[in-house]
């Protein structure tokens, strides 16, 4: 890893802190959670029916935020629910907590297990730790640039490294199970897109679909941070997005990084990354905050070239049969 700004005990100080914080948060969710259906306390909507917000993701950036603050006064603290409500701070030099209290707010409000908290941190504008932590299913993903990413979960009683088992290979999207989201935007303008890329994705072209790339299966579990998680454990071959926020993403670019997965972001900038040759799998700020994203798992990745060059092939095939819009 580069040279950042401070010092490797304090980078160390700081994961160590979002680990511990990402349990306690998990702990409110949980006991949020059990509130919710033992009441009739509701939920707001964000923009529609499919955009929701609850009493427990704003308690959780809370008591987040006032944890980083008390410990941190000096850090600057990005989060949803205070974006939402008016305080939009940039990405700057100062060391930055990008924050989803509950990635997965309709899962949240459904009971469906597929929820996190998401703690990216970024130094010196580079996404440098990860955090993601399903209380539901007491499972912690986290990574640190440099250092690996690791899992723990009951399966998996102390922190094991990610990805799970050594990485396949994967000639096309036809062997790949991947993964995308409907998301809460349904325009017309957006879902005829969607809708024309995952046919490509899943079609049989020998059955009518033309350009149809037949992949083995897909997957849809309602949250952008356990996604990214999920490919950096080997689990799932390919997550595609458009849409998402940098503090849906930013924790789990970390981990997928660490665990030999690749991140890219729109149709140009793939284009221009490998027909460059450089800067292939490299996280600017404009990507984190660019809204479009493509994280592919390691792919037989003994030799990093050779599991680099693997990804970009699988990244132009994908690209080939999806219908880019801008969110």
């Amino acid at each position: 890893m580069s040279s950042l700004s401070i010092s490797e005990s304090e980078l160390q100080d700081i994961y160590t802190f979002a680990i511990d914080l990402s349990r306690k948060a998990g702990r409110a969710i949980v006991e949020g959670s059990s509130r919710r259906f033992s009441s009739s306390a509701g939920f707001d909507q964000k923009k529609n029916t499919a955009d929701l917000v609850t009493e427990t993701d704003q308690a959780t950036e809370e008591l987040v935020k006032k944890e980083i603050s008390t410990r941190f006064p000096s850090h600057q603290f990005i989060g949803e629910e205070s974006w939402a409500a008016g305080e939009e701070n940039a990405i700057g030099d100062a060391v930055t907590w990008i924050v989803d209290p509950i990635d997965g707010t309709t899962n949240f409000v459904h009971g469906f297990p597929f929820t996190c908290i998401s703690i990216g941190i970024v130094v010196d504008k580079q996404a440098v730790i990860g955090v993601v932590y399903a209380p539901f299913m007491d499972t912690l993903y986290h990574g640190c640039k440099g250092k690996g990413s690791y899992v723990s979960s009951p399966h998996h009683q102390t922190p094991t490294q990610l990805p799970l088992a050594n990485p396949q290979p994967l000639p096309s999207l036809t062997q790949a199970l991947v993964a995308f989201e409907w998301g809460s935007d349904r325009r017309s303008a957006v879902l005829s897109k969607k809708l024309s890329s995952f046919a490509k994705i899943t079609g049989d072209a020998e059955g009518g679909v033309v350009g149809g790339k037949f992949a083995q299966g897909v997957r849809s579990i309602g949250s952008a941070a356990l996604n990214f998680c999920h490919v950096a454990s080997g689990s799932l071959d390919l997550y595609w997005e458009i849409g998402c926020w940098a503090w849906d993403v930013c924790a789990g670019i970390v981990i997928a990084q660490e665990a030999g997965a690749a991140v890219v972001g729109s149709q140009t900038h793939a284009k221009e990354v490998i027909e460059a040759k450089e800067g292939f799998n490299v996280v600017t700020p404009q990507l984190l905050t660019g809204r479009k994203y493509v994280v592919i798992r390691a792919i037989d990745g003994a030799d990093d070239g050779k599991n680099r060059d693997a990804q970009k092939h699988i990244l132009g095939e994908f690209y080939s049969c999806v219908d880019e819009w801008d969110p």
